[in-house]
């Protein structure tokens, strides 16, 4: 069974507090946003594996410990989750990163593929799929299908804000998936929107709103 991290780091919830204000505009917003995505992936990559290796200092030698050349990619929802990106290659800046598509059918609340670009050799890497908003849990879900489809094993779901029903559905459908929530809100309303949220997270971290 896959694990449901909620951050509760101090700086995480400030800065997620700092999202969610009205007044926040465009710029500072997707500051914070590429700012939280970097704290989180802290958290997330706890677990990598280490490896012994011998180095030479410019005192002597000693043994260091260093990632065990474990292949990374990030991958973003489009588009909101494109304001994640940076602050993940921020922490492992190593990692290739993928693009996969999808809008959200107003009357259905269900998504919509329309673009999926993936590194050549995803299938080998762990991969992180980044999305700021976990709602409805439909294009979360769904992207993790297309990433299991074509072959990926190994998958992170990141999400800085989630409602209780998008989580659940998460966690019913993909239980192999680890999950990381900056904060669980409440509920969705009658629109499929979580509340309290932030509003939109795309048209806020882009100005189209």
């Amino acid at each position: 069974m896959a694990k449901v991290m909620i951050m509760d780091h101090p700086l995480i919830q400030h800065k997620i507090g700092l999202i969610r204000r009205k007044e926040t505009g465009s710029r500072d917003f997707r500051l914070l946003v590429g700012e939280i995505a970097m704290l989180m992936c802290y958290e997330a990559t706890r677990d990598l594996k280490l490896k012994d290796v011998e180095i030479e200092m410019p005192i002597c030698r000693m043994t260091a410990r260093e990632l065990e050349g474990k292949k990374l990619a990030v991958v973003p929802i489009l588009r909101a989750g494109l304001g994640m990106v940076d602050g993940m290659l921020e922490m492992i800046p190593a990692a290739k990163v993928g693009h996969i598509g999808l809008y959200r059918n107003e009357e259905t609340l269900e998504p919509v593929e329309y673009y999926c670009k993936l590194p050549q050799d995803c299938a080998e890497r762990d991969v992180f799929v980044v999305d700021p908003m976990l709602a409805t849990g439909g294009s979360s879900v769904a992207a993790i299908q297309m990433l299991k489809d074509k072959g990926v094993k190994k998958i992170r779901f990141m999400c800085i804000i989630a409602a209780p029903e998008g989580l659940e559905r998460m966690k019913r459908e993909h239980p192999d998936v680890d999950i990381y929530v900056g904060a669980l809100d409440d509920h969705l309303n009658e629109n499929g929107y979580i509340v309290p949220g932030l509003g939109d997270a795309g048209d806020r971290i882009f100005g189209t709103k």
